[in-house]
């Protein structure tokens, strides 16, 4: 927006950063901005250098995190911040944030907050609900996507479409739940088996990234929302649901390491796990001992950062260019970088577990699954409609006792308990699948051969960011079953494609 009167510019997020905003001064105090990096790149003086910290970010964690953009000096607005312009002088400040309550006062009941929740999730389904355009939903038989369906059927949607993608790997399908709950329901339901054909795919989507995204699911959430392009111009989905709510497992992890006397028994654990060979399951056993065993023995903020990581300093110590190294002022300078030492001291606001969602709601959420769900969506322009990160429900979810969200082993507790008068028992008590594809078992066979020439030892080389050998054993030791190296060598394989594409 801009003030003619007091010639300033004002630009603005929403909320919870379900748009991205990117923006960069350039010498002469120019200011250039556009919700697509592709349109920043445009401008003849906007440089096109990597941002060595951005790209640390990437390859640690699989997402680039606000404020930083993957080019220097080019930034993202974060989430519920606004930006003035005046006289050449940038200014950013925050609007809106979750917040602890200086005074906490709960519902008066479990059961009316089971009754505000259900009001509040039913309210903005219809909100968005409204559209003079076709509109309907994913499904993938999960519990949000199901709510957000059920719901628009009580709310008397007519036609109900849902769009649903499974996969020939049974481990990964999920389309009879799906199935299911079309049936419930009544859509117009269609659905999809993604194919390792798909992967022809992968070059175009990272085109449409605007810069690298390690999230496998890239290419199911452009598939679904191809197919629902045929038929509607509008979907809504059911993201956030596992941030308001504690849908992870990491949340029971972080309950356990707070028994006393677990991280003796956790380092004990992990030696054997890490001893182990790789799980052929989706998620093994001895998969998430190796992975929740680490960190035990630090504070909740950077136990949880060092879970969400998939590059350790030891493995960035062999991979990282010397240049590179430098560059970031270190292999440790990443958990001191903003914007983490920011939310680890906001987490401190929160009861535990209510503090742990916190992050992963202004980091993962935003950065990672919201990037995702915009990129992929809009390049079939569909408009993908968010009704569980409404802001109304996001507030009252954040007032909520965290203990309320998990219970024994039950995550999304007070979710579940409230869906029970929508959805069947057996969409709410089964186990967690999450939304992903067999990339283990990809990368050693059908998309072997594109790995092997994008990471190939001139193209590295000639990158200048990384040594060649450590990523010739990751190959290697991944093809021959001995590691999972598939987030490592997925990240190195989206960077240098994009890195072909938009230097």
């Amino acid at each position: 927006m801009w003030d003619k009167r007091t010639e300033t510019l004002l630009l603005m997020r929403d909320r919870v950063g379900v748009k991205p905003l990117y923006y960069t001064q350039l010498p002469d105090r120019t200011l250039v901005f556009g919700s697509e990096l592709k349109t920043i790149l445009i401008h003849p003086d906007v440089r096109r250098e990597v941002e060595p910290a951005a790209l640390d970010f990437y390859l640690t964690l699989e997402y680039v995190p606000a404020p930083y953009a993957m080019f220097k000096n080019v930034f993202k607005l974060p989430a519920g911040h606004f930006l003035t312009w005046k006289d050449g002088r940038i200014e950013v400040k925050r609007y809106w944030d979750v917040e602890p309550d200086p005074d906490p006062r709960p519902p008066a009941s479990f059961s009316a907050a089971q009754d505000e929740l259900y009001a509040l999730l039913k309210e903005s389904v219809k909100l968005r609900l409204v559209s003079d355009v076709p509109l309907g939903a994913f499904l993938s038989g999960g519990i949000d996507s199901s709510a957000v369906v059920g719901l628009m059927r009580e709310l008397g949607a007519e036609p109900l479409r849902t769009f649903s993608i499974g996969f020939t790997d049974p481990t990964y399908n999920e389309l009879a739940h799906a199935r299911r709950i079309a049936e419930r329901f009544q859509t117009e339901h269609e659905e999809l088996v993604l194919e390792p054909k798909a992967l022809e795919l992968t070059e175009k989507l990272v085109r449409h990234l605007d810069e690298p995204l390690g999230d496998f699911s890239i290419f199911p959430t452009y598939l679904v929302s191809e197919m629902a392009r045929r038929r509607v111009a509008v979907a809504l989905s059911g993201d956030g649901g596992d941030e308001l709510f504690a849908g992870y497992e990491h949340y029971l992890a972080q309950r356990m390491a707070r028994w006393p006397g677990v991280a003796a028994a956790a380092r004990a654990a992990g030696a054997v796990a890490g001893r182990l060979p790789p799980s052929k399951k989706k998620k093994g056993t001895w998969n998430k001992i190796r992975r929740f065993t680490q960190a035990f023995d630090q504070d909740a903020g950077h136990r949880h950062l060092r879970w969400m990581m998939f590059l350790s300093d030891g493995m960035k110590r062999e991979l990282y260019g010397p240049a590179f190294r430098e560059a970031i002022g270190g292999i440790g300078a990443l958990r001191r970088r903003e914007p983490f030492p920011a939310y680890f001291q906001a987490m401190n606001g929160f009861d535990d577990r209510t503090g742990e969602l916190y992050l992963d709601f202004k980091t993962y959420l935003v950065d990672d699954i919201m990037v995702k769900v915009d990129r992929m969506s809009m390049a079939v322009s569909l408009e993908a409609r968010e009704p569980l990160l409404d802001h109304k429900l996001v507030e009252f979810a954040f007032r909520l006792p965290g203990d309320w969200k998990l219970r024994g082993g039950t995550t999304k507790w007070i979710f579940k308990k409230t869906l029970e008068r929508l959805l069947p028992r057996e969409t709410l008590y089964r186990k967690k699948e999450g939304f992903s594809i067999p990339i283990k078992h990809w990368l050693a066979t059908d998309l072997r051969d594109l790995m092997e020439e994008t990471l190939s030892e001139k193209r590295i080389r000639e990158g200048g960011w990384f040594a060649y050998a450590p990523i010739r054993r990751m190959i290697d030791a991944h093809a021959a079953g001995r590691e999972n190296f598939s987030h490592q060598l997925w990240a190195l394989l989206v960077f240098e494609i994009w890195r072909g594409t938009c230097l």
